[in-house]
């Protein structure tokens, strides 16, 4: 299917997700994240792959596979929509039992698998988050998993340090709506210490790409 609708982040966001369209008419206000090999164009303008731009009323060309979140910026009061989240997404600690994540005002959507790459929308409900510092990705064993993380409403940054000690920070990425932070992962899908840090309680989207011979993370995969 080259436009498909994901109901993942609904009723909150209108997901898309477009394959092998020469030409893609964007009506009124998204942010689009390309997650293919190479460059979309929007005008004149080329959009790298995972990376993510915010368009208006615009014509995508070449998308050789791309996420288009619509309805971004449609909420009035982000106050209520935060109350609706919580309201309608359990605790990420409920559903993934990870230590660092018990007690802590994160929410997720559920996860929705498109081939390779897992899509859930997260709202990080408290300044600061404290959603603690990690490496490791214990859902996927296999070498070669690549992350990163698209903000949708309000503000935050991604943090990686030398040593799992907020003290030891090196590289900060302020993430603004529209925003995927660079890649942090090397070549052989090793990680620095990271974690994703509020400046206004806010959603984002994490975007989980696993390598050839990976088994979706079952466990994280919730009914919608």
């Amino acid at each position: 299917m080259p436009i498909e609708i994901l109901d993942f982040a609904q009723p909150f966001f209108r997901v898309q997700h477009i394959t092998d369209e020469p030409r893609v008419s964007v009506k009124g206000r998204a942010i689009v994240l390309n997650l293919a090999g190479r460059d979309l164009s929007v005008e004149d303008q080329t959009v790298a792959p995972l990376s993510s731009v915010i368009v208006q009323n615009s014509v995508l060309h070449g998308v050789e596979r791309a996420v288009i979140v619509h309805e971004f910026d449609s909420h009035g009061d982000d106050t209520e929509l935060f109350a609706r989240v919580k309201d309608t997404w359990p605790s990420a600690f409920d559903v993934r039992q990870e230590e660092r994540l018990r007690g802590v005002s994160h929410y997720m959507s559920p996860k929705v698998f498109v081939d390779d790459v897992g899509l859930t929308m997260y709202h990080s409900g408290s300044v600061p988050l404290n959603v603690g510092l990690h490496k490791d990705h214990p859902f996927c064993p296999v070498t070669g998993f690549r992350e990163v993380h698209t903000q949708i409403v309000g503000f935050g940054k991604m943090q990686q340090c030398r040593e799992r000690d907020v003290e030891t920070l090196y590289l900060e990425e302020m993430m603004a709506p529209g925003t995927t932070h660079k890649p942090m992962y090397d070549a052989e899908g090793n990680y620095p210490w990271h974690q994703f840090e509020t400046i206004t309680p806010c959603i984002f989207m994490a975007v989980e790409i696993l390598p050839e011979g990976a088994r979706v993370p079952e466990m994280e995969v919730q009914n919608g």
